[in-house]
């Protein structure tokens, strides 16, 4: 999440260059410096937080520039291949101007409308500053792939869009109106996107610091290896528990697997597994690291000021699915262990006891504290800011004690490791005002729709195709943020279509909705005097244009079907956006994770997406089941065959429950598996999960030897 720290030391006081690194480094009083203006920009956002002396534009238009500065600082503007980095003095310069000119512009508001919405030179001056800046300390950060599409984004709206035909033509926009809106408008640079950025995820990438630096992550291993330690498959067990729960702390699968990997994956090669599995495990399970409540990365704070929906409802109806989706793991981590007739860990006196007394009291306030307040109604910004003040105080009933210098030194930390998100998610801003500006993601969700044709399934698999070739460029937060503006419509319409065509099939429209589907469809006018099937009822709704769908949904659905619809469509993109950190050609947290595992970067990241393989299977279940949307005792019926399910799904692809087995119990695992999931058919459930309690059973009693013990 961040960065080592050299706070003071006897080096010289000019800046290092790291031939091995995008980030620049520093020494000794330099050093000192960016540390205290690291620490005062983080002191200025907590006191924000409590004190809003600011608007919320001249906030996010701070917040902006405080971390455009940095990043023109710390990401040098190129690194030649002999390792030199582009003068600091330039680098400087170019921060300088960045945040010079985002601070004017949060000032110069009100005198661009008295002027009539008109910019004066000076005007013109910052904002060309600010987001060509904007461009090129994104490229810095993120590399080429969103400074490309912000480009093809403004010259869509000012230029070329109306040169193309079709769904996709726009008449154009002045350049001045670009300008103004890509600076003033609500989803722009210093709008919606901006201020989750400001408030709800820097002070939890903070919390993670403080977290970080107060041992928590070493109690987090500790208490693994107590749990899962002498379980056949432990080392892979614990490395899907460390992640899982480190995951929550960084909020991003690649610092987790840079960070717990070192650990794990030497653990689990140890225990015989091999060096591409081990890093498979490590990436799959740092990637669900991102889904477990209660922080969830930053995706979580989009997913609730997009949807309007509160924080606290999404990490409730999160839980389950994240659960499951480590049991998915774990499963394949304990069936390979089998398979290859792995002995469990030697006894290296580590127990739960030891691991709490050491290190828990570090990591369990904190987060009870930040629960306990969150289910309590407090805001995400005063439960983070209390989260922190709770790990400072807890660290001293631990062995590491968390002293003034620790306390600054895990706000830089925050700080430093905050610069790529700030700077991204304020420069996607640029994106999603065109895409609202322009209706694109209007006319995407009907192009989705319509290739679709109404079926749900389709359209997951559409935007599941779209996640991962924005996962190749965009980062995970970024990539979402993109999907959920342009298919989260379309996909939280098809949901929501579910119950109109129950209720179309019962005979239950009201009067008022018949009128508007004759009025709609008179061609199938006839269909509505006479019962229909739930076959035809589903044809008949599919078939719908939008302007006849729409105001139908309106008029039918119950606002609280209607808010659940929309959380699954958002969870199922946010779930999908995970993909691209496990799925070849461009899988970072494979990648990764294969560096330090000594494995084959492209085989590392097959063995992740398979691991990975819940990303795919629970989206499902959000479309189709009431796990988001159901009372409890529904939501854990799916779970539970679901875990089932999941389990017969993993044997299927790995040929192994307690022993080996050929590919006609392979074919019957698999079709046990999707039984288990077969979503509003108990009959069908209850079945699956006897086929396969059957099937265990009888691997245990006839099952083949199991392979001889595997190497690395």
């Amino acid at each position: 999440m961040g960065w080592p720290l050299t706070i003071g030391g006897s080096m010289s006081d000019i800046e290092k260059d790291d031939d091995s690194a995008r980030i620049r480094s520093f020494s000794g009083s330099a050093d000192m410096a960016l540390s205290v203006v690291c620490f005062l920009i983080a002191i200025g956002h907590i006191y924000v937080a409590f004190d809003p002396v600011l608007s919320e534009l001249q906030r996010n238009g701070w917040h902006f520039a405080g971390f455009a500065a940095l990043a023109a600082v710390l990401y040098p503007m190129w690194r030649g291949r002999s390792g030199k980095a582009a003068p600091l003095a330039l680098d400087l310069t170019l921060g300088i101007a960045v945040a010079a000119s985002a601070v004017w512009l949060t000032l110069a508001e009100n005198a661009i409308y008295d002027r009539g919405v008109k910019l004066a030179p000076l005007d013109w001056i910052a904002v060309s500053v600010c987001v060509l800046g904007a461009i090129e300390l994104t490229r810095r950060v993120a590399g080429i792939i969103i400074p490309i599409l912000i480009i093809l984004a403004l010259t869509y709206v000012a230029f070329w869009g109306q040169f193309i035909g079709g769904v996709f033509a726009f008449p154009g926009l002045s350049v001045e109106t670009v300008a103004f809106r890509s600076i003033y408008g609500d989803d722009a640079m210093f709008g919606t996107i901006a201020r989750i950025s400001s408030t709800y995820v820097f002070l939890f990438i903070i919390f993670g610091a403080f977290l970080l630096r107060s041992g928590a992550g070493e109690f987090v291993i500790n208490m693994a290896r107590a749990v899962a330690g002498k379980l056949v498959g432990g080392p892979g067990i614990v490395a899907v528990i460390a992640s899982g729960l480190t995951g929550t702390i960084s909020g991003s699968a690649v610092a987790n697997t840079a960070s717990t990997g070192v650990i794990t994956i030497p653990l689990m090669k140890r225990a015989g597994f091999k060096s591409k599995f081990a890093g498979g495990v490590e990436a799959a399970a740092s990637t669900g690291g991102q889904l477990m409540p209660p922080i969830m990365g930053a995706g979580a704070f989009v997913m609730a000021s997009f949807t309007q929906i509160p924080y606290e409802t999404i990490v409730a109806v999160a839980a389950l699915p994240a659960l499951l989706y480590f049991l998915s793991v774990a499963f394949f981590v304990r069936i390979e262990a089998r398979r290859n007739n792995l002995a469990p860990m030697p006894d290296e006196g580590q127990t739960l006891g030891s691991a709490f007394r050491e290190g828990g009291a570090s990591f369990i306030i904190p987060i009870c504290t930040l629960i306990a307040l969150l289910v309590s109604g407090f805001t995400p910004t005063y439960a983070a800011v209390f989260g922190i003040l709770a790990v400072i105080g807890s660290s001293w009933l631990t062995k590491n004690p968390m002293n003034p210098k620790a306390v600054f030194e895990a706000f830089v930390m925050g700080t430093k490791g905050m610069v790529l998100t700030a700077v991204l998610l304020c420069a996607v801003g640029l994106i999603v005002n065109v895409i609202a500006t322009a209706g694109v993601g209007n006319t995407f969700s009907l192009m989705i729709a319509s290739w679709a044709g109404g079926n749900i399934l389709i359209a997951l698999v559409l935007v599941a195709l779209a996640s991962l070739i924005l996962g190749m460029g965009l980062p995970v937060t970024a990539a979402y943020i993109v999907l959920a503006t342009l298919s989260a419509p379309a996909l939280s319409g098809m949901i929501s279509d579910q119950f109109v065509i129950a209720q179309l099939a019962a005979g239950a429209l009201p009067d008022a909705a018949n009128a508007i589907l004759m009025f709609g469809v008179p061609e199938q006018a006839e269909m509505l005097n006479r019962d229909l099937t739930q076959s035809e009822a589903s044809a008949l709704i599919r078939s719908l244009p939008l302007e006849v769908a729409s105001p139908l949904r309106e008029l039918v659905v119950p606002p609280e079907v209607a808010t659940s619809a929309l959380l699954s469509a958002h969870m199922i993109i946010f779930w999908l956006s995970q993909d691209s950190n496990v799925t070849p050609p461009v899988a970072l947290a494979a990648f990764t994770a294969a560096a330090i595992a000594k494995a084959p970067a492209m085989a590392t990241g097959v063995e992740s997406w398979k691991l990975a393989k819940g990303l795919y299977i629970v989206p499902v279940l959000f479309a189709y089941t009431p796990f988001l949307s159901g009372d409890w005792l529904a939501m854990l019926q799916v779970f539970g065959f679901a875990v089932v399910g999941v389990y017969a799904l993993s044997a299927g692809l790995q040929g192994c429950m307690e022993r080996p087995f050929g590919w006609i119990m392979r074919i019957i695992c698999f079709a046990a598996g999707f039984a288990c999931l077969w979503p509003e058919a108990l009959m069908i459930n209850l079945a699956g999960v006897a086929v396969v309690l059957a099937i265990l059973a009888w691997n245990i009693r006839f099952g083949a030897p199991r392979l001889a013990q595997a190497g690395t």
